[in-house]
């Protein structure tokens, strides 16, 4: 049966089947070749998005904006502080408004209500940019990743995440895996882990397709033998800036060190949805090595420039499978 998601909102990849997902992967893979070979794909001339941004971003904002342009869309952006959504005017009215002048809206901010409630009320496909419990774009932009890394052969593979595994990128990592056949891995503090429920769902969808959902708090249990190891930011926007030091306290035996590495498969990669804490190059890293003495937080820099490290293919690929995300839903 044809997949057909015309009119769709992407905003959580529990309300998608393995075969849509899997369809959209190879539409993404097609867009990333089409790219490459500078073939024009202007599918949507005369559509207009607008991205709606109540988090700043840099791979976000980039990815949405070039991979409209690329299939013949315009887009304005919307900073946080350039519309009245949520302040003088409604969500729900923003979305009404939105929804007749735009045949698409992004969003990108904090509750997940609030985008599911853009949805609702729109009448255009809108797309969940991240929430604080969802990032549906970054998965499909990390499983892309471990494709091209592993032959287009996933299924049975193993995908450690390492840190904060309550985080929404855990959260949707679990999510994803267990939709297409992989094992899936937390490991971090047992306070730091997904909510049960979502785990005993996940668990069901495992079981469906041939893989598992695990929980720990060990190191080499959880890394010996994995593919994929995969970290993010131990504190994350919008959290209060108080936390680094209980993060910091609970999150260090997690870093993703070359020691973690060599536990793994011999082929394995390393994954992060970027921006990440290896060095002292920005002000926040500076900042908190003279508070706390670390140099390098969630992941070491030895890791972050290594051949295993996969980061800046994971972060082009947000590009090509936004651009599928946007055409399959705008158009079928």
């Amino acid at each position: 049966m044809p997949i057909n998601l015309s009119g769709r909102p992407f905003l959580r990849l529990l309300d998608f089947s393995t075969e849509e997902i899997d369809y959209l992967l190879k539409l993404s893979k097609n867009f990333k070749d089409l790219k490459r070979t500078g073939t024009p794909h202007r599918y949507l001339e005369g559509k207009n998005i607008v991205l709606l941004f109540q988090k700043t971003s840099t791979r976000t904002r980039c990815a949405f904006e070039v991979g409209a342009m690329d299939l013949g869309m315009g887009v304005t952006y919307l900073d946080p502080g350039s519309s009245q959504m949520g302040k003088k005017e409604s969500i729900e009215d923003t979305a009404r408004v939105l929804g007749r002048f735009y045949d698409g809206i992004e969003f990108r901010g904090f509750a997940q209500t609030d985008v599911e409630d853009l949805a609702a009320n729109a009448g255009v496909p809108v797309w969940n940019g991240l929430t604080t419990e969802w990032h549906p774009t970054q998965m499909l932009a990390d499983i892309l990743t471990v494709q091209e890394n592993f032959n287009y052969d996933i299924k049975g593979k193993t995908l450690v995440f390492m840190g904060d595994a309550a985080n929404n990128v855990a959260r949707s990592l679990m999510v994803v895996c267990s939709k297409l056949g992989m094992n899936f891995v937390a490991c971090g503090p047992k306070e730091n882990m997904p909510d049960a429920e979502l785990v005993k769902t996940c668990e069901a969808i495992a079981a469906e397709n041939g893989c598992t959902v695990k929980c720990t708090d060990d190191v080499a249990e959880a890394c010996t033998g994995a593919h994929v190891i995969y970290t993010d930011v131990w504190v994350s926007m919008g959290e209060p800036d108080e936390v680094w030091a209980e993060r910091i306290k609970h999150l260090e035996k997690f870093r993703v060190t070359k020691e973690v590495m060599a536990m793994a498969d011999p082929e394995a990669i390393f994954l992060h949805c970027l921006p990440a804490f290896h060095d002292t190059n920005t002000t926040i890293g500076a900042d908190i090595a003279e508070r706390f003495g670390v140099t390098e937080m969630e992941v070491e820099d030895v890791v972050f420039e290594s051949k295993q490290s996969k980061v800046f293919d994971e972060a082009e690929n947000r590009m090509h499978t936004i651009k599928a995300v946007m055409y399959a839903t705008l158009c079928g």
